[in-house]
């Protein structure tokens, strides 16, 4: 039985505090969790609040705040997800719990694990959790104090957020939304999921550094956005200086397109590396079922998007198929962290956490601990691999203009190539 149909009192009284309290909650020092999760490191001492920007010192990415060391004894963080809260009742069996909720909510409680277990490890907080669904929790009015912001929220929403962000020198990190929202000139911008343009990107750079010998074919639908997703892999291409390159072949697909036709563009000799740009499942597995016609004369191996990290390939046809995608995170469930939220999860759930319970914990637990260890502006050390939960980031400027000295924002550049598996999927690679 999945998790979202299962009683879970705790979320059940969680969401009346809230409702309660206009939409928002405010959380101290106090824990819930016993036992906090393994650690190699002994938790940083908070320190007196201290200022030095007076002091001469190197200013990162050549913006002034980031060279300001601002630490205090506590941290104030501002937790956002979309709790749907005004179409919530009290009353409601938690049976009944509209699915569209959950994710909101699975990130929060994985948020609220970490937050629990780092308090258990001596880290003052103070903590405000505010329902991004409620425009009134849009206007920035209640984040002077505050320090940080997660935020596991999409548009317009992240947009309002940024221009908060910005105005109130305040880093926010965009925890799940794959895209900049049309935000630039903020440098206090951190996107964790990173933009498809980077995962294009980096499917180019494997697919031509992983291979001696290759026929990469782009097939793509005719339309602007998959016309969009070809063209940044052949840029990519065009950037690279290896003599070992190959052009990409663009094929533009037709569901009309006859075996003879698709045949044309393969060879026997080598591995045929086929990116399918298509997001959505029905027309992704269309085109993988064509290709598994031609498997018993040609090698063939099938790259997709982010979204294929949901899908299922199961039938007969795509058996014996490579199909692999691209992701920002991976997390194989059996280090110390996830064996801590599962085991949590079991005894208080009674079910799995999903996904989204992982992802509010891991980018809670990193930044947190950045919070801890460098103070408010910690952005010079933001690859700190000594906070890693489960991914690997690496969060580098982008400038969005030729020229310009501050960054538009931040973005995750760290990609994974996954091969789906028939019990469990399987890391290739991280850029």
């Amino acid at each position: 039985m999945s998790k979202s149909i299962l009683c879970r009192p705790l979320i059940t009284a969680s969401i009346v505090v809230i409702l309660l309290s206009a939409c928002t909650t405010s959380k101290k020092s106090s824990s819930k969790t016993a036992t906090p999760p393994p650690t190699t490191a002994k938790p940083v001492k908070d320190e007196k609040p201290k200022d030095d920007a007076k002091s001469p010192r190197e200013i990162p990415f050549n913006v002034p705040a980031f060279a300001r060391e601002i630490k205090k004894d506590t941290y104030n963080i501002a937790l956002y997800a979309p709790l749907y809260l005004d179409s919530v009742s009290t009353d409601m069996p938690t049976r009944s719990l509209p699915r569209y909720i959950l994710p909101g909510l699975d990130f929060y409680e994985g948020a609220q694990l970490a937050l629990d277990s780092l308090q258990n490890q001596g880290v003052k907080l103070n903590v405000t959790v505010y329902d991004s669904k409620n425009k009134q929790n849009l206007s920035g009015a209640n984040l002077i104090n505050t320090d940080l912001i997660i935020a596991a929220v999409g548009t317009p929403e992240i947009k309002d957020l940024s221009d908060i962000a910005k105005n109130k020198q305040i880093n926010l990190v965009s925890a799940t939304y794959p895209n900049d929202a049309g935000v630039s000139g903020n440098p206090f911008f951190i996107i964790t999921n990173s933009l498809l343009k980077t995962h294009s990107e980096a499917l180019q750079r494997y697919l031509q550094e992983g291979f001696a010998t290759k026929n990469i074919l782009v097939i793509h639908r005719d339309t602007p956005f998959e016309k969009r997703i070809a063209a940044d892999i052949k840029a990519e291409y065009e950037k690279m200086q290896s003599s070992k390159k190959t052009r990409p072949k663009d094929v533009v697909w037709d569901d009309n397109i006859t075996d003879l036709a698709l045949s044309q563009y393969l060879l026997n000799d080598r591995p045929n590396l086929v990116i399918v740009t298509s997001l959505d499942e029905a027309n992704a597995k269309a085109i993988i079922r064509r290709l598994s016609t031609q498997m018993a004369t040609y090698p063939i191996q099938v790259y997709g998007m982010p979204t294929w990290d949901v899908m299922k390939f199961k039938e007969p046809e795509f058996k014996g198929l490579p199909i692999y995608y691209t992701t920002p995170y991976f997390n194989d469930k059996t280090d110390a962290y996830s064996r801590y939220i599962t085991d949590y999860w079991k005894r208080i759930y009674k079910s799995r956490p999903s996904d989204m319970a992982f992802k509010g914990f891991e980018l809670t637990w990193y930044f947190v601990k950045q919070l801890s260890t460098n103070g408010v502006y910690f952005n010079k050390d933001i690859n700190d691999p000594n906070k890693k939960v489960f991914s690997s980031f690496n969060y580098q400027p982008i400038y969005l203009k030729e020229g310009d000295k501050e960054p538009d924002y931040f973005e995750n550049k760290n990609i994974y190539i996954i091969q789906k598996g028939d019990s469990s999927d399987i890391k290739m690679n991280f850029q």
